[in-house]
């Protein structure tokens, strides 16, 4: 007992005063994704010192078991001796200390995995996300570290963390910071900026159809959009890291950049360069709701487990929602292609049969175990779509009650003044502010919207902001067998068949091959071959399931491939008009077309 009382005063001690952790990652075999880490921790009597690696990185509700690229692991003391050490998890290590002294570790890790935007090596460039390179111990998780990059001497390497006395090398408040700030270094493009007194960075790593100049320009116009929703910038320096590449796709937020992968052709045509520009908003965004405030179950990270919470849909679908509203009041984007978004976004939750199954709630909590495909089509949704479109409810809804002088906007800025990191909102707390805005109780609308699967009434819904959802012009009624099919190469296979609808009915399923029509072979396209036949007409399917050939019958619908488009309304009234500009910041494109 005295011992182990004199142990943990002697643990005590070694931790009151603050002392670096150190990491440095030497980039060994580029060409084969190799490289070595060592950190050193500072001395510690603990009985054992357990380290860890990350299973999941921020910002991707998924476990992504990274412990897998580490090899050769080994721990040292002070003198270099070596310390007795096991693994006890899937990503912790358990190193055992016979009295107090620094623990030096050092291990191969292999970083080939550039889609997931945690670990990315080879002969080019290095994607340092600490989430997949650098372990941690909770013991010093509050400490501050360094880190260090040996690389090739041509490589230039680019952060959010300040450098730490040279250019390959930089310093964080803890490692909190750190696994929030990834380090891109390789061969790469640097461009500058300053907006408004705050310093801007665009890296640049890969050779692509983009345009730098006009990324600039749009980048310079996004960032000065902050104070259309939060009163004040959580940073002072910002870095937007883009790769161009193969194979890649997607982006993450981190607390002073973001990273942002494309296919190095899908950047110069309009369509292509505004998914681009809208992904920079949408992390832009991420900078304050997730980074500077975010639900409760996400406060503090659990780097190795999951961090379940049923706000997500906040976190993810409200800056969905917003990343198009900052777009159009900066000018980068057009009310047109504004209209053009929403139309996606609405036909794809009207054909997603899985928004009358779950809640934004259940999605949310589900996030991490939830997987694509047709089953989760048909009984689930996602954070994204289903956040989006219910803050759009809330917000019009908001703006319509207050005659446009409240919105969803005011909910973010209440949610940073007062929630802000390291405490973490509840819905208990969105919901009083809503009441403390509005002074009407929203437990009712939350019910409905959140805690349950949401019926939102496009058509009333953006009456109020003059808009409507209409059939396009000319558009013909084509029959269909509520499925969504590809071409595999010589035979149509279907990926998607809708729950309860014709194809689901008769007895189809994905992966089944369409052969004929009423024994006409189809052909490359599935609707092409559906254009000689019209809604309700009755029709026999030939198909291949398991290398047999199989029959059924079905009559067709018209129902699931019937989109609508998202239209201004021609006689829109003044307070329709008058709401469109509170809600988007521009006029009504009645007023604007004039």
């Amino acid at each position: 007992m005295k011992k182990f009382l004199a142990l943990s005063i002697a643990a005590a001690l070694s931790h009151s005063a603050m002392a670096d952790v150190n990491y440095s990652l030497s980039i060994t075999e580029p060409a084969h994704h190799l490289g070595n880490v060592s950190v050193e921790f500072p001395q510690t009597a603990q009985a054992h010192l357990d380290v860890k690696l990350p299973a999941w990185r921020t910002g991707r509700y998924e476990i992504l078991n990274l412990a897998n690229g580490v090899r050769y692991f080994s721990a040292k003391d002070d003198d270099g001796k070596a310390l007795k050490w096991e693994k006890v998890n899937a990503s912790t290590w358990r190193v055992h200390l016979n009295e107090p002294t620094e623990v030096n570790i050092d291990y191969q890790i292999y970083a080939n995995e550039l889609g997931k935007r945690a670990r990315h090596i080879d002969d080019s460039h290095a994607f340092i996300d600490a989430s997949g390179f650098f372990m941690f111990s909770e013991s010093f998780r509050q400490e501050p570290v360094t880190v260090k990059v040996d690389v090739p001497k041509d490589w230039r390497s680019v952060s959010g963390m300040a450098n730490n006395g040279s250019k390959h090398s930089f310093k964080a408040a803890d490692y909190d910071v750190l696994v929030d700030s990834p380090i891109e270094t390789g061969i790469n493009q640097l461009h500058k900026f300053v907006v408004d007194g705050r310093d801007y960075e665009l890296v640049i790593w890969g050779e692509g159809n983009y345009d730098v100049d006009l990324m600039l320009k749009d980048l310079k116009k996004l960032v000065t959009t902050g104070n259309v929703i939060w009163d004040n910038y959580p940073y002072e320096r910002y870095v937007f890291m883009v790769h161009a590449t193969s194979g890649a796709g997607g982006a993450t937020e981190h607390l002073n950049s973001t990273i942002i992968q494309r296919p190095r052709n899908r950047f110069a045509s309009r369509e292509d360069y505004l998914a681009f520009i809208s992904t920079a908003a949408h992390e832009f965004i991420h900078t304050w709701n997730v980074k500077a405030y975010r639900p409760e179950g996400l406060v503090p990270y659990d780097y190795t487990n999951m961090n379940f919470d049923k706000l997500l849909w906040i976190a993810e679908g409200s800056t969905s929602y917003f990343e198009d509203h900052l777009m159009v009041r900066a000018g980068i984007s057009t009310t047109d292609e504004f209209l053009k978004t929403l139309t996606k976004t609405v036909n794809r939750h009207l054909q997603t049969p899985g928004r009358e199954v779950q809640s934004a709630t259940e999605t949310s909590f589900d996030k991490w175990i939830n997987q694509g495909g047709d089953h989760a089509r048909n009984y689930s949704t996602n954070i994204y779509l289903e956040g989006a479109l219910i803050s759009m409810a809330l917000d019009i809804d908001l703006l319509d009650k207050s005659n446009g002088q409240q919105s969803y906007r005011d909910v973010h800025r209440a949610l940073y003044k007062d929630h802000k990191m390291p405490h973490g909102f509840t819905a208990e707390n969105v919901k009083t502010i809503l009441k403390d805005l509005t002074g009407r109780d929203y437990s009712d609308w939350w019910a409905t919207n959140v805690d349950s699967p949401a019926a939102i009434d496009f058509d009333a819904l953006l009456a109020k902001v003059g808009l409507e959802l209409a059939r396009p012009k000319g558009a013909k009624s084509v029959a269909s067998i509520d499925s969504f099919a590809k071409n595999t190469g010589e035979l149509i296979t279907l990926t998607h068949v809708r729950r309860g609808g014709a194809a689901w009915q008769a007895g189809l399923t994905t992966d089944d091959k369409i052969v004929a029509i009423n024994k006409k072979h189809v052909g490359k396209d599935l609707k092409a071959s559906l254009e000689t036949f019209k809604a309700g007409d009755k029709v026999t399917i030939d198909y291949i399931r398991r290398d047999e050939l199989q029959s059924t019958t079905l009559v067709l619908s018209e129902d699931f491939d019937k989109a609508k488009k998202v239209v201004a309304l021609k006689n829109a009234n003044e307070q329709q008009m008058a709401l469109f500009k509170a809600w988007m910041g521009v006029e009504h494109p009645k007023l604007a077309k004039k």
